[in-house]
């Protein structure tokens, strides 16, 4: 794929809505109708409800138009090359096409109006999601929906092999999960992805709490750092050792939580979003024994990913950024977003985590587990690059290898030449 080709996501359904009101815009050629393009989400049917009561305070007219991910991809792949005016605010996703946008020079700088907003107040979103949507020092995007790593567990198991907490580090992690496995034949210690490509997003809160990164400071390549070597031997050696029998290379999480959830694996690690389908009677058989905790420290800490899943940002191209600017300043803000966090949805502000309104329907140790994320979290879940499927393929190799028995060490320097010269083709 060329750096301006097509994103390819899943498909959905497609529809649009427009809802009316009066007022005015004040950029020069602007307009009093803000044309904004949402995915598919919880977030945006949430937000639909909430729009008459934004244009009736600012007079600003709003049209939704609501898409599936595949075709939020073409609509952006076709008009954000041809640098049309007719996308004023846009949803898309920070760390897959984030870095596209941004060097494309898709996505407008936000950095006045955000530094300069008292009622947005920036120093109220995280700064690990807000890092993502950063691009050489400026702000270009807002973070509105977040995910955190944390490790499901099984309550039932662990107090039978006479486990009083659940692991607070990652040799506690091997240990326990290679006790509860003995104590309970056909029943695996631990299961998370092994895809190629699925797992290098959770890998990476194993990558990073061994102390290591996908890229050094200097933006060279660091998949084959003593670090890296530890976290790829770790994670492929616990999932080999104690992990299913006959264990696939090719899970993502679908797969990976069907075996949590059929009560066939003791612990899990996972996106927080997901925990629904391991907590609900109708789609999980343990759902009356799952616990949650932090990312169990590995020899540099607890360090699980913290990112945004998706965000807000204005088009560049756009002829009305200071309207679209006040919609992403209310439909960001911090009562939209305590709001969306209350229906369930994980928002990036500091304030919705501490409100207890905010945090009433998540589960207690849920929301523990989280808080541990926000303050240790790391803005990113997989190589920060143009072209992020092709680096996930390659620094995803590695994970297969060491969960096959292979020598996880000489695969990691294999991939380091081969990221390495990804990164230099991608520097051109």
């Amino acid at each position: 794929m060329g750096r301006r080709s097509k994103i390819g996501i899943s498909l959905a359904m497609v529809s649009a809505l427009t809802l009316s009101a009066c007022g005015g815009g004040d950029d020069s050629g602007s307009s009093d109708t803000v044309r904004v393009t949402l995915v598919n989400h919880v977030w945006t049917e949430n937000i639909r409800k909430a729009l008459p009561e934004f244009e009736r305070e600012t007079g600003i007219k709003v049209e939704v138009t609501q898409l599936g991910e595949d075709q939020l991809s073409d609509q952006y792949n076709v008009k954000l090359n041809a640098g049309s005016s007719d996308i004023d605010v846009m949803m898309y996703r920070p760390l897959q096409e984030g870095r596209l946008f941004a060097k494309n020079k898709y996505l407008a700088d936000l950095t006045d109006k955000a530094k300069g907003s008292s009622d947005f107040d920036l120093a109220d979103i995280q700064a690990a999601p807000l890092s993502t949507t950063t691009y050489e020092d400026k702000v270009v995007g807002v973070p509105i929906i977040t995910e955190q790593q944390v490790l499901y567990y099984r309550k039932d198991l662990l107090e039978k092999s006479g486990f009083s907490a659940p692991p607070q580090t990652l040799d506690e992690l091997k240990a326990q999960a290679a006790k509860i496995q003995a104590d309970n034949p056909g029943v695996a210690g631990f299961v998370s992805r092994t895809g190629k490509a699925a797992a290098v997003t959770q890998f990476s809160s194993f990558l990073f709490s061994f102390g290591g990164d996908f890229v050094d400071e200097a933006g060279k390549s660091a998949v084959s750092s003593d670090a890296a070597k530890q976290a790829y031997a770790y994670y492929g050696g616990l999932l080999r050792e104690h992990g299913p029998a006959n264990i696939s290379t090719d899970m993502s999480w679908s797969e990976a939580m069907a075996i949590f959830t059929q009560g066939q694996a003791a612990f899990y690690t996972e996106a927080n979003s997901l925990y629904k389908n391991a907590t609900d009677p109708a789609k999980s058989k343990v759902s009356d024994t799952v616990g949650f905790a932090p990312f169990p420290a590995g020899p540099a800490g607890s360090k699980p990913y913290n990112v945004p899943s998706w965000a807000l940002a204005v088009n560049e191209a756009s002829k009305n950024q200071d309207n679209s600017w006040k919609f992403i300043e209310w439909a960001a803000g911090k009562a939209q977003t305590l709001e969306q966090q209350k229906s369930g949805v994980p928002g990036a502000r500091t304030s919705v985590w501490e409100n207890p309104e905010g945090i009433a329907t998540y589960p207690k140790d849920m929301a523990d587990a989280i808080t541990v994320s926000l303050a240790n979290g790391v803005g990113h879940d997989r190589p920060v690059v143009e072209r992020v499927a092709q680096a996930r393929e390659i620094v995803g190799q590695p994970i297969v290898d060491a969960i096959t028995g292979k020598d996880a060490a000489a695969s990691a320097e294999a991939a380091n030449q081969a990221f390495q010269k990804f990164l230099d083709d991608e520097a051109r």
